[in-house]
This record gives structure tokens, sequence and C-alpha cells, in this order.
């Protein structure tokens, strides 16, 4: 492990004004993506797609890597680049979705691990080879009657510490994520105790496997009002909340914090993200690793079609992310189009 290395990538995927695009959807989830504009889900639409997203002109001015689901890891642009090898020559850096998705916890009804460890050691060798140099874990926290109960939330620390240990091994910086699920009728408050125990846990666990938190980046949820909340908390409420949790549980150490949107509207995700920033005084970058929200308006746009659309909306919600990520964005930019 050569831990300047992890440290200067892990830097450079939180640099000033520039985030992460997730573009690793499984092929199951891409075909609810296509399905919503009528496109089957083909290796070739896959690729087509993902082609327009890498190749809007400008968009690594906003964007420091891309999250790459296996598959496109291995395919080429439309052009014959492979496209680990198009995305650094733009000063992009490929990384890798590596989990293999959340599956039912035993003996805890309604909750989830994620599975993935065995052979990743082996999987991480071949993935550094084709160029990754960075890669995500996503630990699913499900709030509910009960839940999350301790034993899920230490049985998904304790594989995203692994994870990550195995990560830092093969000299791949590795995205921690785990994601409390903003689904449900709970309170800001519940979400916001729920993050605090699961960040503990999670910090605790990545100490005890000797995890370097100068050589990863974390990607959690932001403290959020459940989506079927009866009063949902503004966006300064959330701000402050989410920064205040992330000062109480978060070393310094670690350079830098990546959110998910976590089904947010697009306009949400970049307020909040920018409220955040507004604040000010923070020990660590905060920006964002958007998938639905940077994609949603570029997918709509393009349709199966329209490339030019489809990297014009693209080129806009990653522009007003990494302006976001900065502390300067405001709403009236976004019809400034």
């Amino acid at each position: 492990m050569n831990e300047n290395v992890l440290n200067q990538t892990a830097k450079a995927m939180v640099a000033d004004g520039r985030g992460i695009l997730a573009a690793d959807e499984s092929t199951g989830t891409i075909q609810k993506r296509l399905s919503s504009i009528n496109v089957e889900n083909t290796e070739a639409h896959r690729q087509t797609y993902r082609d327009m997203l890498f190749t809007t002109p400008g968009f690594e001015q906003h964007t420091s890597g891309v999250i790459l689901f296996e598959e496109t890891l291995f395919q080429k642009a439309l052009d014959g680049t492979p496209f680990p090898q198009l995305l650094a020559s733009k000063g992009v850096i490929p990384g890798i979705k590596v989990d293999k998705g959340a599956k039912a916890l035993p003996g805890a009804p309604g909750e989830l691990v994620t599975e993935g460890l065995d052979g990743l050691r082996e999987r991480l060798a071949k993935y550094h080879e084709a160029g990754a140099r960075f890669a995500k874990w996503r630990a699913v926290i499900t709030i509910g009657d009960g839940i999350p109960s301790d034993y899920c939330i230490h049985t998904n620390a304790h594989a995203l510490a692994r994870y990550a240990a195995l990560c830092q091994e093969a000299g791949i910086v590795p995205i921690v994520e785990p994601e409390v699920l903003m689904d449900a009728d709970n309170t800001l408050e519940v979400c916001e105790d729920v993050t605090r125990r699961t960040l503990e846990a999670v910090f605790i666990e990545l100490d005890k496997q000797r995890v370097l938190l100068e050589g990863m980046i974390l990607k959690p949820n932001m403290v959020i009002s459940g989506k079927k909340c009866a009063v949902q908390a503004d966006r300064q409420t959330v701000a402050e909340a989410t920064v205040r949790t992330l000062k109480r549980h978060v070393p310094a150490a670690v350079p830098g914090i990546a959110f998910l949107s976590g089904g947010q509207s697009d306009i949400d995700a970049t307020a909040h993200l920018d409220a955040m920033n507004k604040i000010g005084n923070l020990p660590w970058k905060l920006t964002f690793s958007y998938g639905r929200a940077l994609q949603a308006a570029a997918l709509k746009a393009w349709g199966g079609s329209d490339v030019d659309a489809g990297r014009k909306a693209h080129l806009h919600r990653a522009h007003m992310n990494g302006l976001a990520a900065a502390g300067k964005w405001n709403e009236s930019l976004e019809s400034a189009v």
C-alpha cells in the first residue's frame, strides 16, 4: 500500500469545484432508467448512453471521477477507446463498483447486508489493471419500526471496513458508502440519530481494520426528513443537521465527503450541498457523488437518440453541482441555460 498515492488520489477526487458521477447502475437498475424513455436494455444501448455522458465536452471541469459498473470498465467508447482510457485522458479518474448488492440480513426482518467480499482481492487486482483507481461499496441502513438494529449497523460497518482495507492493499481508494435510506416517514431528528449511530460504528471498524483515513472518501446520506414524513425540513435545516452530524463523527483526516443524492430532486440535491458549503469552516471537502441527480435530465433529453441534447443537460447539472461544491450556486442559475 502506497499511502502517498492513495492520499493524492483521494484528494484529487474531491478537488475544488469537482465531484463524482455515479454511472455504476447494475444491469437491472439501468433497465428501469432505459425503460422510462422506451429504450431497450441491450449492451449496445448501455454503451451508447454512457458514451454520451463520458464524451460530454467540458464535463471534466466539474467532474473528478466516474464510478463504473464492471461491464462498463471493460467496454470501449464508440470510437474504440477503452472507457477508462477515455476518462483518464480528460483528467477524470475511473472508478468501479465492487459490491454484489444488498441482500436480506439473516435473523433481521426488513434489514439488509451487502455481499461481495468473497474473491474481492482478486477482482480488485483485475480492476486496477484495467485502470480503476477508486472503488465503491454501498451499505444500506433502513429506518423502520424498531430498526435499524445494532446488529445490522455493525454487520454492514464490518463489511465496509473489510472492503476498504482490501482496496487500499490493491492501491485503490475506497469510497465508503453507508446509506441511511430516506424512504420512510421518519423525521429529520430520527435520520440524524440513525446517521450518528451508523457513522460511529463505521469509523470504529475502519480503525480496527487499519484503514488509512487519508486514503479514503466517505459517501454518506444527508440528514433529511423521510420521504413520507408529513413535515419536510427546509434546506438550511438539512444543511445544518448534516454538517453537525459529520463534524461530530467523521475524523478530519478524511480528505473529503461526497454525498449520495438518495432520491432527492435534482435541485434539492444541489441546494443542500451548496448550503452546507456556505456554512464554511469545514475540516474536509464536501462534494457530490450523484447518480440519478446528475443523470435524470440527461437521460430524458437524450431519449435514445438526441446526443447533443443529452450532453447539454448533463453538462448543466455537472456545472450546477460543481458550483454547489464550492458554495457558489444559487437557484437563479438554473434558468440561465
